[in-house]
């Protein structure tokens, strides 16, 4: 058989990188003000800083811009001795060897994405995970009042299907909650499972594409960091959570106009998130041809 294609490399002088870095600098900067002003004054915001609090890239970890595979730069000598780069002949570039360490990883990720990408959307969960999450217990994970009380939140998950397809959120159920799931999911399911319309499949591209940093051009990092922060929004409107104090109007699944909006929302995010996905699986397919 034929050897397979080397991808081409295109190499970047100073004058064509460097706007490239500060562009993405500033749209970091502009991204993480107000959680960063948060922090600085010891303030906890129960929405915002969960991409902080559950993913763990850090903000540090954001700034640094990546060009991704294929490229080389040309005087960027800051990258030289950073894991996952060689800096030769004045210039720095992806790391192969680096690549090769994490080919398992990164062909597990490839599986978990395509897989998503090729099963058809669902729509009808309205966010029952985040009340199964508090369902007969006192233990409840944020610090904040709920909407309906204990009993009318109780109620609503028991005159509800609860139909979550995402181990992430599946694990986080109580205990009573657990077999009121039509599902059971599981780590070594996760591929068979998840699809299209979760929202929270959907806010997890951030943290594939976190994982494959530094491999992953910085730009669509971004992107998948932007939609996994506007679906947390609806994920705690759509909760069982009063957040009336912080701004945010609940949006009542409870109700049959609420289904409607939440369905509505999740379509739009499906959506959006559909060509992120396709990119990371580009992604995995390039890392994997170097």
């Amino acid at each position: 058989m034929p050897a397979s294609p080397q991808p081409s490399v295109v190499t970047l002088e100073p004058a064509e990188w460097e706007p490239l870095q500060a562009a993405h600098v500033a749209r970091v900067d502009a991204l993480l003000a107000d959680h960063l002003e948060r922090r600085r004054r010891r303030e906890k915001h129960p929405v915002e800083d969960f991409l902080f609090a559950y993913y763990p890239t850090r903000p540090n970890q954001l700034r640094v811009w990546h060009p991704g595979p294929g490229v080389r730069l040309r005087g960027a000598s800051q990258y030289e001795g950073r894991r996952g780069y060689l800096y030769c002949e004045g210039a720095a570039q992806l790391d192969p060897a680096e690549v090769s360490r994490r080919t398992d990883s990164i062909s597990w990720i490839r599986q978990l994405l395509a897989a998503t990408a090729d099963r058809q959307p669902q729509f009808g969960c309205f966010g029952l995970h985040e009340w199964a999450m508090v369902y007969k217990t006192e233990d409840i994970r944020h610090d904040w009042p709920l909407r309906l009380g204990p009993d009318g939140t109780d109620q609503v998950v028991e005159s509800h299907k609860i139909a979550c397809s995402h181990f992430d959120a599946f694990r986080f159920f109580t205990t009573p909650a657990r077999p009121l799931n039509v599902l059971q999911p599981t780590r070594e399911a996760q591929p068979a499972l998840e699809q299209g319309g979760c929202l929270h499949a959907n806010m997890d591209l951030y943290k594939w594409a976190s994982k494959l940093m530094p491999f992953i051009p910085s730009a669509l990092l971004l992107d998948c960091f932007e939609l996994a922060r506007d679906i947390r929004t609806l994920d705690m409107q759509a909760s069982p959570y009063d957040f009336a104090a912080l701004g945010y109007s609940p949006l009542e699944i409870e109700t049959p106009a609420g289904k409607a909006a939440y369905a509505a929302a999740q379509r739009s995010f499906a959506q959006r998130a559909r060509p992120l996905r396709l990119q990371l699986v580009d992604l995995c397919d390039q890392l994997m041809l170097a």
